[in-house]
């Protein structure tokens, strides 16, 4: 299923949308920029490497340093390709424009980051033996769609729906494609663990880690809507004094 838009209006200029579009667009050249050694580097310095925390002396012995924390942030804004970055940043159009909307874009950004590292954190414990760097804002994105879930529950989503080779277009409750879309990476990471959890690939239950991380804070980061004051009492005005009658 592929989002096209969605039937929310957006009140304001989602201007951190933009500005976390733009810097994912332009990691992406600078990335397509680089030569392939220069760009190993930069992955394996950036990227979320869970047997670099878990595996020490496999770090050592590819001469990988402990970064720190600095991965779970810089990963975020580097991509593998083309489709990955682009498959992004539509989405983040789509949904994060009515959430921002919502939390302002201070907040908005703030949400955004904690996501994205909360999401790196779930796929660094549940990938622990994983020797593959972990790129892209896909479980910041998610946490987006967890809190477009909850703050918009009866939105409509326009989706393409591929059928062999012929493209439909159908209007899904939000509830309906986020419920589908987060079944598909808790039965994709399900999966994954089965298989061969160090064997890399899509971080599918980063994914769902994102979304859960999203909608639980939302509570810290979201803001409720503005109450309308209540209106003053109003009295009746005074109306003129009707005359004395003369005394007869």
């Amino acid at each position: 299923m592929i989002p096209i838009r969605d039937t929310i209006p957006r009140r304001h200029l989602p201007v951190t949308t933009w500005l976390l579009i733009s810097a994912n667009v332009a990691a992406f050249v600078f990335e397509a920029l680089l030569p392939p050694e220069r760009l190993e580097l930069l992955v394996e310095h950036c990227g979320v490497i869970p047997a670099r925390t878990f595996d020490p002396a496999w770090a050592r012995r590819e001469g990988l340093a402990t970064p720190g924390a600095w991965p779970f942030l810089t990963s975020l804004f580097l991509h593998g390709g083309w489709l990955h970055v682009l498959g992004n940043v539509w989405t983040l159009a789509i949904f994060g424009d009515n959430v921002e909307d919502r939390l302002g874009p201070l907040r908005f950004l703030l949400f955004y980051l904690a996501c994205g590292i909360a999401a790196g954190l779930v796929h660094l414990v549940t990938n622990a033996s994983s020797t593959v760097p972990a790129l892209g804002a896909s479980g910041a994105i998610a946490g987006v769609m967890g809190a477009y879930l909850v703050l918009f529950p009866r939105a409509r989503v326009v989706t393409l729906v591929p059928v062999l080779f012929w493209p439909v277009f159908v209007e899904l409750p939000a509830v309906v494609f986020l419920g589908v879309w987060f079944l598909a990476q808790f039965y994709s990471g399900t999966l994954a663990l089965a298989q061969d959890a160090g064997a890399g690939g899509i971080a599918w239950w980063a994914h769902g880690g994102g979304v859960l991380a999203g909608i639980a804070l939302l509570s810290v980061f979201g803001r409720s809507r503005p109450r309308a004051a209540p209106r003053p009492a109003t009295r009746a005005r005074p109306g003129p004094r009707p005359a004395p009658r003369p005394a007869r």
